[in-house]
């Protein structure tokens, strides 16, 4: 081929390429620009009545307001959230299918031997809200706060301590306790946290941490539990008496049942600051966030930004202590 030929050839692919991308930006705009035309599922990858699922129903119903479309829930639970994790990660990113995240999300590919996608296959698009975790002992046990507990499991054999499976936040709360404050607690591993709050009730356990939601209904209205003290920074709004481990002196101790929104990698971030703007739009309504709060969740909404950051701390903290307590699945 001729040299001025060439030349002329390349000039026109150049030329072409120029309109092309600008175009295709167009496109990616105007699709951003038309969403949501069309239902948005949410994929909730626990059981239906749990707290994760009952603030992904709260969120939904929030924001399917904000955005003048159905916004529903789809439970697919399994694998401690991995079976509905990786359906969201292998959807196509326009938009129209989320994931209502939870901490494993975040610490399952620190934990399994396996896993069915990339870490960076899911990004953080919204915050919706947190169930504080409450440490509860049966009513007549002599403790009267988490240090009590703390220097008690010391002695003898230690305490068992039930959780809901390798990786749950139970697990996290005893290997918390036992590398940051020399607790002596062996996680007890049950199929949920119903099973953990009865095996806690039955006495075959000296104590277990479940989500507010689960826990407070069996120290209020049931006395059946003693708490001893919530893991998350603040207290909680439906039982502000029961004080935060930080404040009883385990400042590290802080960690919490929150339930956020994640999209498959690709998903245009106009779609992705939208709805993260309606969710926290629908977290900050008072009668919803009173709904929440009433049942013992924490409503949070926020940005894309802040949700990003909490996550990448997260993965960051959490990792240190799955380490730490060599909590790999073997």
């Amino acid at each position: 081929m001729p040299m001025t030929q060439h030349l002329h050839r390349r000039a026109a692919i150049a030329a072409l390429l120029a309109t092309a991308l600008p175009l295709a930006g167009l496109g990616a705009a105007r699709a951003a620009d038309a969403w949501p035309s069309r239902p948005i599922r949410l994929v909730v990858p626990f059981s239906a009545g749990g707290a994760n699922d009952l603030m992904a129903r709260s969120a939904a119903e929030g924001a399917s307001k904000i955005l003048g479309q159905p916004v529903v829930v789809d439970n697919r639970p399994g694998a401690g959230g991995t079976v509905g994790a990786d359906i969201v990660a292998k959807a196509q990113p326009d938009g129209y299918t989320f994931l209502v995240s939870a901490a494993g999300v975040i610490s399952n590919s620190m934990i399994k031997k396996t896993m069915p996608f990339k870490d960076d296959a899911l990004v953080p698009v919204a915050m919706i809200g947190l169930a504080p975790s409450v440490i509860v002992v049966p009513k007549n046990a002599p403790y009267q706060n988490l240090r009590d507990f703390v220097e008690a499991s010391r002695k003898g054999q230690g305490f068992n301590f039930a959780t809901a499976g390798t990786g749950s936040t139970p697990h996290f709360v005893a290997e918390m306790l036992n590398v940051k404050y020399g607790a002596r607690l062996q996680p007890v591993p049950y199929k949920s946290g119903s099973e953990s709050t009865t095996a806690v009730l039955g006495g075959q356990v000296e104590g277990t941490s479940e989500a507010s939601i689960i826990a407070l209904p069996h120290i209020l209205h049931e006395g059946k539990f003693k708490a001893l003290a919530t893991t998350w920074t603040q207290r909680i709004s439906a039982y502000p008496q029961l004080s935060t481990a930080t404040e009883q002196g385990f400042a590290e101790l802080q960690i919490a049942h929150w339930a956020g929104i994640h999209a498959p990698k690709g998903t245009p971030p106009a779609i992705l600051d939208r709805l993260a703007a309606a969710v926290d739009k629908a977290m900050k309504e008072p009668a919803t966030a009173e709904k929440l709060k009433a049942v013992g969740i924490e409503p949070i909404g926020g940005t894309r930004a802040e949700f990003t950051k909490f996550v990448d701390a997260e993965r960051k903290r959490l990792g240190e202590i799955v380490k730490a307590a060599n909590m790999q699945e073997k």
